[in-house]
């Protein structure tokens, strides 16, 4: 592939599990030829494809306007889990934050196309009663009405985080713990944390021939497989 012809990829939520690996690809993608990382605390590495902005504040992103410039591809990553902030800070980041960076990024870069990390139950009639459901799926409306050509929604299930990390809660360390009988029994409720990450980042950069815009696990494991056998 051509310089000419690689596309400019932005990604927010590189320092968390999913974003972490979504960078690591995207740098070693041949299609992206730039990666522009939007986070709130250093990464710690460098790369000649690699612009790194600092950006704490994403209830105002407003100043990254120019940043957000000429980008062809955008993977958002950042979130949070439930029970690990307050009810109304997980609105904020899930909802506030999506809204506000996609507002930006689509008056700078209009034709950009979108890869939003959802979630499995995602609700965007609003009448779930999980706050996580009510919250994703009013992100995701938002998403879909903000006049970009191109919105991929992912909703992944458990996400399998591959390299060992400190668990959000008992949950996630139960299903670390058995996740090798987990993914024979339901293979469609698990997806690896770099797989994921590879979907997102293709689909937005390469685009897809299949006409939904949302991706539930099992489209998501079917992506990979198609695109990536050895990680699906």
């Amino acid at each position: 592939m051509t310089p000419t012809s690689q596309k400019h990829l932005v990604l927010v939520g590189a320092t968390g599990m999913v974003g972490g690996y979504a960078l690591r690809y995207a740098l070693e993608n041949p299609a992206v030829g730039t990666v522009t990382a939007i986070v709130r605390r250093k990464l710690g590495i460098s790369h000649p494809k690699l612009q790194e902005v600092l950006h704490r504040d994403f209830a105002d992103c407003s100043p990254l306007s120019q940043v957000l410039s000429g980008q062809d591809a955008a993977v958002f990553c950042l979130g949070a889990y439930t029970g690990a902030v307050s009810d109304a800070e997980l609105r904020r980041i899930t909802v506030d934050y999506t809204i506000e960076f996609a507002r930006v990024l689509r008056g700078s870069s209009p034709n950009v196309a979108f890869s939003f990390l959802s979630g499995s139950g995602a609700d965007p009639s609003g009448r779930s009663r999980i706050a996580f459901a009510r919250y994703k799926g009013e992100a995701e409306n938002a998403l879909l009405a903000a006049g970009f050509p191109r919105v991929y929604l992912f909703r992944p299930a458990y996400i399998y985080p591959v390299e060992p990390r400190k668990e959000p809660n008992f949950s996630y360390r139960l299903l670390r713990a058995i996740y090798p009988a987990f993914q024979l029994l339901f293979p469609n409720q698990v997806i690896r944390a770099d797989a994921l990450a590879r979907a997102m980042v293709d689909v937005a950069v390469q685009g897809t021939d299949r006409g939904a815009k949302v991706f539930e696990n099992r489209d998501i494991r079917a992506m990979v497989k198609r695109i990536h056998p050895a990680t699906g």
